[in-house]
């Protein structure tokens, strides 16, 4: 009973010289509070968790230092003693928070925004941790869905910005059926449904920097695994076991180069010395979750960076095993994808727009350029050749990672259009002008001539035709017929068959 009012005084504290609830109040208030408003019932339920577990709600309520029988909790840092501001937030954000906190729930931003915003960098996405289920979280918030059955989580939409909202994870035990928890025999996990505490949830995250929570009650960091120590050091650690969490989910692997890019950080000894032994493992993971996931290494503006570190830790032979082998046998595959990955960071800082169909054409040229090789040895015209080379790397990649056609089509145009760019006699230079892919296929072009794959001068003719007026460019395409020699690559026209008259029938 002691530890019940020691509840209630927290949270219906007194006001001004009102006596203390006994105990005949404190069960007549308990009555109250269960035929109340929706918020009262909140707190009702909040009382029944509280009987469940008095130990981890007291030292909520009292700090760690304050916690009976000397348990230690999370390190928190009051608002005036780190830099994070409700400013850095976005709107949509602050408006998740604050309806979970005003209907009884714990609200915590958690994650990257949180881990960017101490390293001064401003945030654009914004994870909600909660002790809301799913199911309850899409009862306050009409403009939600709850999706994903490996890990069920809440978006809240808000126009175009989406809020991802995940209830606090729990540890797994037997007593959890398949269809709540469920890991594979190597480890992976299957399915993680199982809710638990603020502290539990802390413990399942992959790095200390993403174990940091800003609370909306107070504004207070909760450090639960010693993130802030390793944000001022730069080191990426993993919570746990490395070998273990790895196991759980082979992605954190590529988490933890992708995180090293972007934030300059190094990696933990012990957190980076299992990759290379356990890169299979991304061999188990689904192809499309890899799709996004190679979007995530390549189109963040650190695409050179990640590059080199996952070809360092032997990731990227798990990704794109053909251009992998490429690679050793063709000296120019290497340079001709750092070109391009260069080119699209300088794209995204200056925030101009990008596609992936254009990074895709350079990670998987040096293999198509090599199966279309063979296959012209085979006697096979290059065009051809080059048609089903493209089919042949296109079908085993897509058993590695999943390319929706939206990109792979525009892909193979940029693979088609190298072999008309040299065409340019006649009407040709213009068709190819007027080509929908034309752009891409022409920086594609440069990228080629810069990498050292061909010799330089084609692209400079293209820069010129584009760049010229109407005489300029009648002068370059009479310079590209000369070049070309007599004869060149016309083709001749085929005299026109004349149509045979029909002999008019018997009468």
């Amino acid at each position: 009973m002691c530890l019940l009012f020691c509840y209630i005084d927290a949270v219906f504290p007194r006001r001004g010289n009102r006596r203390p609830l006994c105990k005949v109040s404190a069960v007549r208030y308990t009555l109250v509070l269960s035929h109340t408003a929706s918020r009262n019932r909140r707190m009702f339920k909040g009382f029944t968790r509280f009987l469940q577990s008095p130990g981890t709600h007291l030292r909520t309520l009292f700090g760690p230092q304050d916690a009976p029988g000397g348990q230690t909790g999370p390190r928190i840092i009051p608002r005036d003693q780190h830099p994070v501001s409700r400013q850095h937030f976005s709107e949509s954000a602050l408006k998740v928070l604050y309806r979970l906190h005003n209907a009884g729930f714990e609200a915590y931003l958690v994650g990257g925004c949180i881990r960017d915003s101490l390293l001064g960098k401003m945030p654009k996405d914004f994870d909600v941790a909660t002790d809301a289920t799913p199911e309850q979280v899409r009862e306050l918030f009409r403009n939600s869905r709850i999706i994903g059955r490996r890990f069920r989580i809440v978006h809240v939409r808000f126009g175009r910005e989406v809020i991802e909202v995940t209830t606090f994870r729990g540890t797994h035990n037997d007593e959890h059926g398949d269809h709540i928890a469920q890991q594979s025999d190597q480890g992976l996990l299957l399915r993680d449904n199982v809710w638990g505490s603020i502290q539990e949830d802390a413990i399942r995250r992959d790095f200390t920097v993403n174990a940091l929570y800003y609370s909306i009650a107070d504004f207070s960091i909760h450090d639960f695994a010693d993130g802030m120590r390793d944000i001022e050091s730069r080191t990426l650690r993993l919570i746990g076991d490395p070998a273990v969490r790895y196991r759980e989910d082979p992605v954190r692997m590529l988490r933890a180069v992708r995180f090293a890019a972007k934030l300059g950080f190094h990696i933990a000894p012990a957190s980076e010395k299992p990759i290379a032994e356990m890169a299979p493992l991304l061999l188990q993971i689904p192809p499309a979750r890899l799709f996004d996931e190679v979007l995530k290494l390549f189109m963040a503006g650190h695409g050179v960076e990640t590059f080199r570190l996952l070809r360092r830790y032997g990731l990227f032979a798990m990704l794109f095993p053909e251009t992998d082998e490429a690679m050793a046998g063709q000296p120019w595959a290497e340079s001709l994808i750092e070109h391009a990955l260069a080119s699209t960071d300088t794209r995204i800082h200056e925030e101009r727009p990008v596609t992936p169909a254009f990074l895709f054409a350079a990670l998987l040229w040096a293999p198509v350029q090599r199966r279309q090789a063979a296959l012209e040895e085979e006697d096979l015209p290059p065009i051809p050749a080059l048609q089903l080379a493209s089919q042949q790397v296109l079908a085993r990649q897509l058993q590695h990672i999943s390319i929706p056609k939206r990109f792979s089509m525009p892909m193979r145009d940029i693979w088609d259009l190298q072999q008309r760019l040299p065409q340019r006699r006649g009407k040709r230079a213009q068709q190819n002008r007027e080509h929908p892919r034309f752009r891409a296929a022409y920086d594609f072009l440069l990228l080629r001539e810069a990498s050292g794959e061909i010799e330089p001068g084609l692209g400079e003719w293209w820069t010129a035709y584009q760049e010229g007026d109407e005489h300029e460019q009648r002068r370059l395409l009479e310079k590209a017929g000369a070049d070309a020699g007599p004869g060149g690559n016309v083709r001749r026209k085929r005299p026109r068959k004349r149509r045979r008259r029909s002999s008019p029938g018997p009468s």
